[in-house]
């Protein structure tokens, strides 16, 4: 009998510990590509320790159904608020734009995409290459630094198996002065990207290159005018003679 007795507490008290040890937060069912508007179907509840709860995670499935993502996740993911773009956001592109920023398409070629490697994700600077005036040497310098690619064509999602795609129009993540600072370097000359290395966000500062370098000729820097001063001399004191006459004694004084 105490066996017994023994066997049913320790049994309730396991299943109550464990069930308040454990807490339901919403997970994916299935894997999701990003600017997936969430289903009920696409959305499962997992256990998850409530001692370790994920900070944004949600607990109800029906706070999550009509949700954009913004990122693609594997089956049994945990979702959380940072993955999901705002209420109310629209699908596809637009849905990954954060507030404040601008999508700017710019038509490219086989040159300036880097022979199609450049990928959703991709973070590059913009250079362009342009004469400052009429007559002048041709020059080359970067306008814009650190650089995300939104899309590439129709993709907002890198390929997989990471085989290179060269597509006619990329479109680049930027604020608002950043997209009139492109704009003016397409109508100003040629543009082309370099690719970054994906942990390299540092932005420093880059001369202009001019054409002369190129040729081996340094572009030395314009010499300072030479200042020539002019003293002008003192004017000559006018000398005034007077004749003293002192009695017999006569003299001759000078002023």
């Amino acid at each position: 009998m105490s066996l017994v007795i023994t066997s049913f507490i320790y049994s309730r008290v396991k299943r109550q510990f464990a069930k308040a040890a454990t807490a339901q937060i919403v997970a994916s069912a299935t894997a999701l590509d990003a600017g997936t508007q969430l289903k009920a179907e696409q959305l499962v509840l997992v256990d998850w320790p409530s001692s370790l709860l994920i900070d944004g995670a949600y607990t109800k499935t029906e706070d999550l159904i009509g949700r954009i993502l913004l990122y693609p996740l594997p089956p049994k993911e945990p979702i959380r608020s940072q993955l999901l773009a705002g209420p109310g956001a629209a699908i596809g592109l637009v849905a990954k734009i954060p507030g404040g920023m601008r999508a700017v398409a710019v038509v490219t070629n086989d040159v300036n995409n880097v022979s199609g490697f450049l990928f959703p994700g991709s973070h590059v600077d913009v250079l362009v290459t342009f004469r400052a005036g009429q007559g002048k040497d041709p020059m080359t310098t970067t306008v814009l630094q650190n650089i995300e690619v939104l899309s590439t064509g129709e993709r907002l999602e890198p390929d997989p198996s990471g085989k290179p795609q060269n597509v006619k129009v990329v479109t680049l993540l930027m604020s608002p002065d950043d997209a009139q600072k492109l704009e003016l370097a397409i109508n100003q000359g040629t543009i082309q990207f370099a690719l970054r290395n994906g942990a390299d966000r540092e932005q420093g500062e880059h001369r202009p290159v001019l054409i002369g370098e190129l040729q081996g000729v340094a572009s030395a820097p314009t010499p300072a005018a030479k200042v020539t001063r002019t003293v002008a001399a003192a004017p000559k004191p006018t000398v005034y003679e007077v004749e003293v006459i002192d009695g017999t004694k006569k003299s001759i004084q000078k002023f």
